[in-house]
């Protein structure tokens, strides 16, 4: 209900200042608790949202305002039309880009091998580009390095925070979470248990895309294309059946030239005519001397080279198929550093023994050259190498392409391999149906990346700061490790570290022996911890048996980027799917990116972010969330500072117009508290107008947020309140003030229309412009502008009494008129019009002459006649202008 009752110490300030309102009001929300969640709630009367949790590593960028100030104006609306609202922020802590901090920042590396050091002292604080490289970083164990990542992104986290509170975001800071900590890892385990228990988690030794810098697995969700240079190589096997006279010599064309003594195949199109006489004999490798099959499959494009290719285990995802469904064997030379493994013993003679020794130990760069200048010298590179720019794979956050290598992970059933009608793919695909998108397009995105999925999702990375996997394998009598036998923790026992902590029935001496037991080495993918945030904030493996989670899930609403709808929408969709059988949420609203003034995405990699702090202290944080708020939801939106400047006026403007509005004293409120002064004082017909533009514009703001368009909602509001600052108050400044023919009663209508517009203004305004309205709210009301109702449009229209709100823009127009007619002449506004005769078209005439003391009183008219226009225009003519005031010298001293 909305308070209109006046404030006892109501003052308004001599010069309205937007400076330090961002720190005044966060500390008044925070002492008040004022976006607290209320437990004390049914389901239907909570608006949930799944907050995305910022990786806290480095510093915000300014992508970071931009989303989350969107999501916030969808949150305070929803507040104002009475939800209970449970807007939580997590913190998404563990992953590589905190490692990678760390290691910076402190000038260390993980080395599991390594004892745990009590009171450990890094050697720095504050990171360098020595220290950025692993050969001058201090090797530590894996539990000082856990130790270093939580301390940093402690720090870090704190300065978020900041950040957050200081743009406005109406988060419940009680029910924050980290992905890291006990609770976050106790439900990770937990779904991951249940997961193993259903069948829907599993283990495999199966090549995987594999980064070199960080030797971990990265699952296809992780990945991205980058163009870069490369070279086909015309090279030639040798057949072993060729008859005398016969060309002995099959020509393959490669961009991988360095694979040729991991290549177990030859493979053509079935159909190709040329190979036709191929399929079913063998040839041998160029410099290793390697037999190896000609093969057929469908997968193979005739015009793509020389229309036969080379399979290699393993150069990219279409060995991997080859090699699965042509049953061929593993010959692996790439390690998991990234360098050719020391040994090939699939190669027989003494010849390719030798050149495969100079290629053991070297980089796959290193190697592709040694290879090409070795096909070279022996004859068996035919012609130049052709350049060809092409799409190399890349971990999102890595430097060197990604290398397939073969090794035992943990994968999750996603639909990647589940082709079946009516199964676990078309679930999903089904699922993102039922979701709301906000903008409706993007459904197609997800749709798009299920349909594309290539394989299950690989939820286990070879790292050291995340969620341990909650498991132990059974060693057998001969000390070999048994990964059929899976040890597994009771859930009250939950949260565990299996490098730690022992299985029951087993001691710690049993660990590495024989008939003993090992631990997983392994951590959960970030992503398979954070794709659970619905069941972190809710609280879903809560000790009250998720009393929190049945209020609040599934949530109302997801708020995030596009481009992590493969990624995170997916996998929660995913998760909760598998654990709820349900939606996470009911809504998804989808934000666009930020682009640099050469149209690029900012990306932390791509070094072109902008910070946000200097942006806030310039523009503030109104000026900083208008300009979010100006952006379409899911369209990349250009980096602006011209659209701040715009919001920090507005905000200014704000401030300045109800320091007028205002100035009269308080209008008596209405008793049903739904206006800000009593409507049957609005009388003049010029003030009821505005009142029925207001309340189309209520409408459309209305209509507008409750599709979740904030940008629509600020395109309805904004327009008017210009409008209101610049034609209607300047109408009626003098009516308010008691200096018009109008009396007493015009300008109590007037002081009436402005407070009343003023107040359904702020609360229009306050989910984007949320301190500027708030500090004008605290100058004649009680309580907090973001817990008032959001404005209806029905006390308007009656308060309107049917006045056409025409009305408004036809005297705006004619003031207009006024004005240009001292512009032209070249005087001050403050010059007297003698006489002046305004022609106006018929319908327009009436909405003159409710308006013409206005008028006369605005352009100092001391004779204005009205008469019928022929045109569709306001003129004027027969004007006689008086003489331009003197101006008073000002005094000296």
């Amino acid at each position: 209900m909305t308070d209109t009752a006046p404030r006892p110490d109501s003052a308004l300030p001599d010069r309205p200042s937007l400076e330090g309102l961002e720190a005044k009001w966060d500390g008044v929300w925070s002492e008040q608790d004022l976006y607290a969640f209320d437990p004390e709630t049914t389901r239907d009367q909570v608006f949930s949202v799944d907050t995305p949790p910022p990786t806290a590593s480095g510093s915000l960028h300014v992508g970071h305002v931009f989303g989350y100030s969107q999501a916030d104006m969808i949150v305070r609306y929803q507040r104002m039309r009475g939800k209970n609202v449970f807007y939580p922020l997590g913190w998404d802590d563990n992953g590589l880009p905190t490692e990678r901090r760390a290691q910076n920042y402190y000038g260390v590396r993980c080395d599991p091998t390594l004892p745990y050091v009590e009171d450990f002292t890094p050697p720095q604080e504050g990171g360098s580009n020595k220290s950025a490289k692993a050969a001058n970083q201090q090797p530590i164990s894996r539990k000082n390095f856990i130790e270093l990542c939580e301390q940093l992104t402690a720090l870090d986290e704190k300065s978020f925070e900041d950040v957050f509170r200081a743009l406005g975001l109406s988060v419940d800071w009680q029910h924050s979470y980290q992905t890291i900590n006990s609770a976050s890892r106790a439900t990770s385990q937990r779904a991951f248990l249940e997961n193993l228990q259903q069948g829907q988690a599993y283990q495999s030794e199966a090549p995987t895309m594999w980064d070199v810098t960080y030797r971990t697995a990265v699952a296809q969700a992780e990945q991205e294309d980058r163009e870069r240079e490369g070279a086909y190589h015309r090279l030639g096997f040798t057949r072993t059946d060729a008859g005398a006279g016969e060309d002995a010599t099959v020509y393959i064309e490669t961009t991988r030239p360095e694979l040729l003594p991991a290549c177990v195949a030859l493979v053509a199109h079935p159909d190709d005519e040329r190979y036709q006489g191929l399929f079913g004999t063998t040839v041998t490798s160029p410099l290793f001397g390697v037999e190896v099959p000609v093969m057929a499959h469908p997968l193979a494009q005739p015009d793509k080279g020389a229309g036969i290719a080379m399979i290699c285990t393993f150069g990219d995802s279409n060995d991997v198929t080859w090699w699965r469904e042509l049953s061929l064997p593993t010959r692996s030379v790439v390690g998991r550093d990234g360098r050719f493994l020391p040994e090939a013993p699939w190669i027989s003679t003494a010849e390719g023994q030798a050149a495969y020794a100079e290629l053991a130990g070297l980089t796959v760069f290193s190697a592709q050259k040694r290879v090409v200048e070795m096909a070279a010298e022996s004859g068996d590179l035919v012609g130049e190498p052709k350049k060809i720019t092409h799409p190399v794979k890349f971990y999102e956050n890595g430097d060197k392409p990604l290398e397939f290598v073969t090794s035992r992970q943990w994968y999750l059933t996603n639909g990647g391999r589940d082709t079946t009608e009516g199964g676990l793919r078309d679930d999903l695909i089904a699922l993102g149906s039922e979701l709301t998108w906000h903008p409706a397009y993007m459904e197609s995105r997800y749709r798009n990346w299920v349909e594309g999925l290539a394989g299950d999702w690989l939820i286990s990375r070879q790292r050291f700061y995340g969620v341990p996997f909650p498991v132990w394998y059974g060693v057998g009598a001969d000390g070999e490790t048994d990964y059929d036998t899976i040890l597994t923790p009771a859930i009250e026992d939950l949260p565990i570290d299996p490098t730690i902590d022992v299985p029951a029935g087993f001691s710690e001496e049993q660990r590495g022996q024989a008939g003993g037991f090992v631990a997983d080495p392994d951590i959960l993918d970030t992503w398979a911890t954070s794709s659970l945030t619905p069941q972190l904030a809710g609280g879903w493996n809560a000790a009250d048996g998720g009393d929190l989670f049945s209020k609040v899930y599934p949530m109302d609403l997801r708020p995030q980027g596009h481009d992590i709808i493969r990624t995170w929408l997916f996998s929660t969709i995913v998760r909760s799917h598998l654990q709820q059988d349900s939606l996470p949420w009911k809504h998804a609203s989808i934000n666009g990116w930020i682009l640099d003034p050469d149209r690029k995405k900012m990306s932390k990699s791509k070094g072109n972010v902008v910070t946000p702090i200097g942006l806030l202290e310039q523009h503030g944080s109104d000026g900083v969330r208008y300009w979010a708020g100006r952006a379409r939801q899911g369209v990349d939106t250009a980096f602006d500072e011209g659209q701040m400047k715009i919001g920090r006026r507005l905000a200014i403007k704000i401030l300045n117009a109800s320091k007028f509005a205002l100035g009269f004293g308080e209008a008596p409120a209405d008793p049903a508290g739904r206006l800000a002064a009593d409507p049957s004082v609005v009388t003049d017909p010029l003030d009821r107008a505005l009142l029925a533009q207001l309340a189309d514009v209520v409408e459309q703001a209305t209509v507008a947020f409750e599709d979740m368009d904030y940008a629509r909602s600020l395109e309805a509001v904004e327009p008017f309140f210009w409008a209101f600052c610049d034609d209607y108050i300047e109408l009626v400044k003098e009516r308010a003030h008691g200096n018009s023919p109008a009396g007493e009663a015009g300008a109590a209508s007037a002081r009436a229309a402005l407070a009343i517009a003023l107040e359904v203004l702020l609360r229009l305004f306050a989910p984007v412009v949320v301190f500027a309205t708030e500090e004008v709210w605290s100058w004649w009301r009680t309580g907090s502008v973001h817990t008032q109702e959001w404005p209806e449009s029905a006390p308007l229209r009656e308060a309107a009494a049917g006045q056409d709100g025409a009305l408004v823009d036809s005297v705006a127009q004619a003031a207009i008129t006024l004005r240009r007619i001292k512009s032209d002449a070249k005087v001050s506004q403050k010059t007297p019009i003698l006489a002046v005769t305004v022609e106006a078209p018929q319908s327009v005439l009436a909405h003159l002459e409710a308006a013409a003391a206005d008028l006369t009183a605005l352009g100092r008219v001391e004779k204005l006649e009205l008469v019928v226009g022929e045109g569709e225009e306001i003129l004027t003519r027969d004007v006689e202008l008086g003489e331009p005031p003197v101006k008073q010298p000002r005094a000296k001293g």
